[in-house]
């Protein structure tokens, strides 16, 4: 009796043995489409690709720089991205947006710009973010610049924990492609930024 109890046990342990073996492996999670690594779009671009914008260097050169930080931004229902690197010493961005086309622009001017350099005050741009008017505008570098947008915004690097909070000013250049932001963190100075914009077909990403 008790033998073929035992019998009867390592039978159904060999059983459930076999089938451990045999039983099939679950399918891998589904991934979505990968991008063409031989085709990399600016959009497909990250932290550790290399970026080059055709003829948009010094001495009209290709200029090339290896991303080393990824930002995201949010402006109310916008949302851009700047992948940022070294240049010959200073450091630059290109900017990508999706709005109703994509639009790249590319941050490379060496001047550290100031709203004073703008010939605007802290005054003038409250006044223009209480207008809201699109029609607003100011002349700096020769250009004049067109007001588009403020409001609070976000900003999340990849390589902090915490996003940043600050007050974001647009301007577009008129019959231009130009591109000046001012960004405005509680307790810090006004931070001003020019873009040039450029095409998205000038950008070629590497992906190491």
């Amino acid at each position: 009796m008790h033998t073929f109890a035992i019998e009867f046990i390592l039978s159904v342990l060999l059983v459930i043995v076999l089938m451990n073996l045999f039983k099939k492996k679950p399918a891998p999670p589904a991934r979505g489409p990968q991008p063409d690594l031989a085709n990399l779009k600016p959009t497909d671009a990250r932290t550790g690709d290399v970026i080059s914008v055709a003829g948009a260097g010094d001495n009209m050169a290709d200029l090339d720089f290896t991303a080393d930080r990824t930002t995201t931004f949010e402006a109310g229902s916008r949302n851009w991205t700047e992948l940022s690197g070294t240049y010959r010493e200073r450091r630059v961005a290109l900017r990508v947006a999706m709005e109703d086309e994509l639009e790249v622009a590319l941050h490379s001017d060496p001047r550290k710009l100031t709203i004073e350099d703008l010939g605007v005050s802290e005054d003038d741009l409250a006044q223009m973010d209480e207008r809201q008017n699109t029609g607003d505008s100011f002349d700096f570098d020769n250009r004049t610049w067109l007001y588009r947008l403020s409001r609070e915004a976000r900003a999340t690097r990849d390589d902090q924990r915490q996003p940043a909070g600050f007050y974001y000013w647009e301007f577009r250049e008129h019959q231009g492609k130009g591109l000046l932001t001012v960004r405005k963190p509680e307790g810090e100075p006004f931070g001003v930024t020019l873009y040039t914009g450029i095409a998205a077909g000038d950008v070629t990403v590497y992906r190491r």
